[in-house]
């Protein structure tokens, strides 16, 4: 009898607790640094992974370890874990695909050379990287496949950010730099989802077909069906005239997307990001209401996410030769191959010396996508805390890096009187600067 079954046991006192504090002392810590990256001109992401290493097993937390109790990190992990799936999927909608189009040629051209370079490099450094850095559940191929995906993405997020701060966002180069960027998150999603499977199923000719049969699978289900099936439910949920009703609306969409990928064994911040593009390319969609579910999602979940993140690196791990050598190795080819890729694209796409180096630095940046691509690795068992350590370091650096590099490159470009009737209509997109990068 369903009456007669004892109710679900309720989280215990103690526990939410313990729960609540965590909670607080994390985003509280994660406000101040984050706060505080942005001051010295650095993205807010940097100082949110501080927060979380600051508290663990790095600094604070081999004194006092006060967040080393499993069954509490699961708690946050949930929380995190909506909080990027709102993100991926944020970052998708404000995509413009129609720019993508435009440039087609030329952001073809860079966003290849700028995703196939890394990606070689990086899977080759995968064979010959120590064991120490497989995680348990690792075989070599699969591990090698991970770090090519973890050298060969890029942040859209923070590139924006960069490009409106230093003035850039108009300018041809700015354009197809975003652009490109767009060009390799999609195909970085897409790559996460099938290496994601092979992890889970193993490396064989069947899992890696049904991988690739899946990812295929999920694409022709969220145009063909996908696509209407939200473009008529935000058309109701705007009907209704109640802000409220279109953001649990996306929300919902954004979970629905996720859950399917995630069901065919990819990893469901694929199903967020297709979600976001499909919400993209519907349009109509009131910015209004979702700027507010934006807010809430960078000021609060997203710094969560990245300190809860930040406690699983361990920087003593740096003390060990064969550590700190990984990290030196992977994080030189990722600069050097992002670099030399982008470079090469720009060129073969007719593009100056300056602009192809403009776009390689400012590509160059992997920011939130490194770090939940590394995060994706330790969960599944892939990598190890070594090895996660390596791969957040290098999205760390190599956001720092973007600034100085972007900006000594796009000094010697000239600028030509199409962007200076550009900037003009760019004006109001100055208020986006308010917007905080992760």
């Amino acid at each position: 009898m369903v009456l007669s079954a004892a109710p679900p046991s309720t989280l215990g006192a103690h526990s939410l607790l313990v729960f609540l504090v965590q909670v607080g002392v994390l985003l509280g810590v994660a406000l101040v640094l984050g706060r505080l990256a942005v001051r010295i001109g650095v993205p807010a992401v940097v100082g949110e992974l501080a927060a979380g290493v600051v508290l663990g097993p790095s600094l604070l937390g081999a004194f006092a370890p006060v967040f080393d109790d499993p069954t509490q990190l699961h708690l946050l992990d949930a929380v995190g874990q909506f909080g990027v799936l709102l993100l991926v999927g944020f970052t998708g909608m404000h995509l413009d695909l129609g720019l993508a189009r435009r440039q087609g040629r030329a952001a073809a051209w860079v966003g290849a050379g700028g995703l196939l370079v890394p990606l070689g490099l990086g899977v080759a450094a995968g064979f010959a990287l120590p064991s120490v850095m497989l995680g348990p559940a690792a075989e070599r191929p699969v591990f090698a496949l991970f770090m090519g995906v973890a050298v060969c993405v890029s942040a859209i997020p923070v590139i924006a950010k960069v490009l409106l701060e230093m003035n850039l966002l108009h300018r041809d180069i700015g354009q197809l730099t975003v652009t490109a960027a767009a060009v390799d998150d999609v195909v970085g999603w897409s790559l996460l989802a099938v290496v994601s499977g092979m992890a889970a199923s193993g490396f064989t000719a069947g899992h890696v077909g049904w991988a690739l049969g899946a990812l295929v699978l999920v694409v022709v289900v969220a145009v063909v069906v996908g696509r209407p099936v939200a473009r008529g439910a935000l058309r109701l949920a705007e009907r209704s005239g109640d802000a409220g009703v279109t953001v649990a609306v996306v929300v919902l969409l954004v979970i629905a997307f996720a859950a399917g990928t995630h069901a065919l064994e990819l990893e469901p911040v694929l199903g967020a990001f297709l979600c976001g593009l499909v919400i993209s390319s519907v349009g109509g969609v009131a910015r209004e209401p979702l700027a507010v579910v934006r807010t809430f999602v960078m000021g609060v979940l997203a710094p969560l996410f990245f300190a809860t993140a930040g406690l699983r690196m361990d920087l003593t791990a740096l003390r060990h030769p064969a550590v700190l050598g990984a990290a030196l190795a992977v994080l030189l080819l990722a600069v050097v191959g992002k670099f030399a890729g982008a470079y090469a694209g720009a060129r073969l796409a007719r593009l100056s010396h300056w602009e192809g180096l403009a776009v390689g630095a400012g590509l160059n940046a992997r920011g939130v996508i490194g770090v939940i691509v590394a995060l994706v690795g330790l969960r599944l068992g892939v990598l190890t805390t070594e090895a996660y350590t390596v791969v957040v370091l290098v999205s760390v650096v190599t956001s720092l890096m973007a600034p100085p590099t972007l900006r000594y490159a796009a000094r010697r470009i000239a600028v030509t009187e199409e962007e200076r009737e550009r900037e003009k209509a760019f004006g109001g997109v100055q208020a986006l600067s308010r917007v905080e990068s992760r």
